[in-house]
């Protein structure tokens, strides 16, 4: 009996030493690029630009990699009860989400048995119109622009803030 209860502690105590072992360990870290609010200004005016330079006045919204809003801007001569706003800010919200673009996304989830992860986050949005910001392969936002006839027209816009700024995302 005394060689089992001392074999049961010595067991005993390798487990916890064993536990403290693991408990030291730091935590993983993890490192990320972060769209700054600067080149999401830019990039959301050079986008607005675009389009008024083809006569369409347009409401732009650019989100961080987590879908969270960094700016809006709502192009001059834009009503103020406008359902643009809400429109890009989901559309740029899913492309920082799911990394491509709305246009894409609606693509993926038509087909017959597709997964439609738009029921269970009703913030997500298809149409074309929002494309994810990328540093080389990581998604580090969205830009969403709505409110030209089309699109097609709104990507093209969103495109041409994207471009503004991809020489400063590395």
């Amino acid at each position: 009996m005394i060689r089992f209860c001392a074999l049961a502690a010595a067991a005993g105590l390798a487990a916890f030493t064993g536990l403290d072992a693991l408990a030291a360990d730091p935590l993983p870290t993890q490192t990320n690029k972060v769209l700054t609010a600067a080149l999401a200004v830019e990039a959301a005016q050079a986008a607005v630009a675009a389009c008024k330079a083809q006569g369409y006045n347009i409401t732009v919204t650019v989100a961080d990699r987590t879908g969270q809003t960094k700016v809006v801007i709502v192009g001059d001569g834009i009503s103020v009860g406008s359902v643009g706003r809400e429109s890009t800010r989901r559309k740029a919200y899913t492309s920082a989400l799911r990394g491509i673009s709305t246009e894409e996304f609606t693509k993926r989830i038509s087909g017959p048995g597709a997964f439609n992860p738009t029921v269970y986050d009703p913030q997500l949005a298809t149409g074309a119109g929002g494309l994810p910001i990328k540093a080389g392969n990581e998604t580090v936002g969205g830009i969403s622009a709505a409110g030209a006839p089309g699109g097609d027209k709104d990507e093209a816009c969103a495109n041409a803030g994207i471009e503004k700024i991809k020489d400063r995302l590395n």
